[in-house]
């Protein structure tokens, strides 16, 4: 077994978690125990990780509908004049902000999301072309990055989508939608997007309805501050219980905005403590994300890639078989005419000459058959390749899939692929134990469960 060397990501990570997540930092070592499980199998190559399945920056998306209260409220939150997305309704782009100390802001293409797997938005490319045909290479069309100098941007991005009303229905539209409801640790959601119906609408309520048990929507009322009072605050939000309920979203946090003039006073930050609150918790939310998709990428090579590679496997051998059986019957065919026309059955079953036209039949057929398994084995690879696009999947299923295509595995009925065994499965159960083994580590960070009450019954506060 070689040795697969650890991906820069990697050590980047573990460098910067080595301090403050302990948790993380282990995490980082589990994911190259799985790049070396899914290197020996010819999954990746050595300079591949699965870490890079998914951001482990904190994200937090914000959608909005027809008025400007998102765009008030990124300015007037983050501290900044500048415009920013989603203010003016032409905006069809989503922005990913990016705390930078340079006093201006600087604006990326959405090129620089795409290549670079520290993003939430990586290879998403390839995945608009799926949906729709030469949209992929559009794709600053839709992306953009822009670096803010605040501090409440630190150690975390924020997506700001487009205004729900100005995007149009289209499948690209609702594709980086759902991403980036998929896979943000909190959505900020005002509630001015449900006010008016729109070709978007249905998808978002759909999207925020599959994953509104994540605990991770907050409802954003934009109400003028004159008119409120602590009873008038409680009505407001009950007022939009009911009629998200009425949509089908039952939970979520809610949150009434302060009045946010277009001049705001960077100073006056008491206005945000709610929020502020909620994004305290963002970067445990990212902990527990990353950790779920750990388990999930473990659990993807039991429950996806093998069975993808076994089931190419069976085809091929199936296609194989068949076609060796064609070129059998071609031949019994033609002894059945040789009968027929000139006798050469006696010959067959003679005690010296029928064992010496067997083994020039197996010669002339064994390489027949490995010739025929290599033409099959392309179209196979084909396939293999078209689903690993089709499933979104970094493992290289053709790659392992090769791997099989020696003599023996062509001669023999051997159906499983190579290097998945009970030493590699058992690692790979391994694997899981050590994720969940984190999760329960995180869980303890807050409290113990172990923990022993106070049982002193002597203590007044007992009597």
């Amino acid at each position: 077994m070689t040795e697969k060397t650890e991906s820069k990501y990697l050590i980047n990570l573990e460098k910067h978690f080595a301090k403050d997540n302990p948790v993380l930092l282990k995490a980082a070592k589990v994911f190259h125990d799985l790049d070396q499980l899914e290197y020996d199998l010819g999954l990746i190559e050595m300079d591949e990780t699965t870490a890079c399945n998914c951001s482990w920056w904190p994200i937090i998306s914000m959608i909005g509908g027809n008025s400007t209260a998102k765009s008030r409220f990124v300015n007037s939150y983050l501290g900044t004049q500048q415009l920013l997305s989603g203010i003016q309704a032409s905006s069809h782009k989503f922005t990913v902000l990016l705390h930078n100390q340079a006093s201006t802001s600087a604006t990326l293409p959405g090129t620089a999301l795409d290549v670079d797997f520290r993003y939430p938005f990586y290879q998403i490319s390839k995945r608009i072309e799926q949906q729709q045909k030469g949209e992929g290479k559009r794709i600053n069309s839709y992306l953009e990055l822009k670096t803010i100098n605040s501090e409440r941007l630190k150690g975390r991005l924020f997506i700001d989508s487009p205004n729900i009303s100005s995007l149009p229905g289209n499948p690209v539209a609702a594709l980086l939608t759902k991403h980036i409801i998929e896979n943000s640790d909190l959505v900020f959601v005002f509630t001015d997007v449900f006010e008016s119906p729109t070709p978007m609408l249905d998808d978002l309520i759909q999207n925020i309805t599959v994953h509104q048990d994540a605990n991770k929507f907050v409802y954003l009322i934009d109400e003028p501050i004159a008119t409120l009072n602590p009873a008038k605050t409680n009505e407001i939000i009950s007022s939009w219980q009911r009629k998200l309920s009425a949509l089908g979203l039952n939970t979520g946090q809610f949150i009434v905005l302060p009045n946010q003039q277009i001049n705001i006073n960077p100073q006056n930050q008491s206005d945000f403590t709610e929020i502020d609150q909620r994004l305290a918790n963002v970067a445990h939310d990212r902990t527990y994300r990353v950790l779920d998709t750990l388990e999930k990428n473990i659990r993807q090579i039991d429950n996806a890639v093998i069975p993808e590679v076994k089931t190419g496997i069976a085809l091929w051998k199936e296609r194989v078989n068949m076609s060796s059986l064609i070129v059998l019957a071609f031949i019994a065919i033609l002894v059945v005419f040789a009968e027929i026309q000139i006798g050469v059955l006696d010959l067959l079953i003679d005690p010296i000459i029928g064992p010496i036209v067997l083994g020039i039949l197996v010669a002339f057929m064994v390489p027949i058959h490995l010739l025929v398994s290599r033409l099959q084995a392309k179209l196979i690879i084909n396939k293999l390749n078209g689903r690993q696009k089709e499933l979104h999947l970094m493992e290289n299923l053709a790659n392992l899939f090769e791997r099989n295509l020696t003599v023996t595995r062509m001669l023999l009925p051997i159906t499983e692929p190579v290097g998945w065994n009970k030493k590699t499965r058992a690692r790979l159960t391994q694997l899981s134990e050590n994720t969940k083994e984190l999760v329960q580590l995180m869980n303890d960070s807050f409290s113990t469960y172990n923990e022993q009450p106070n049982t002193d019954y002597s203590d007044p506060l007992h009597l």
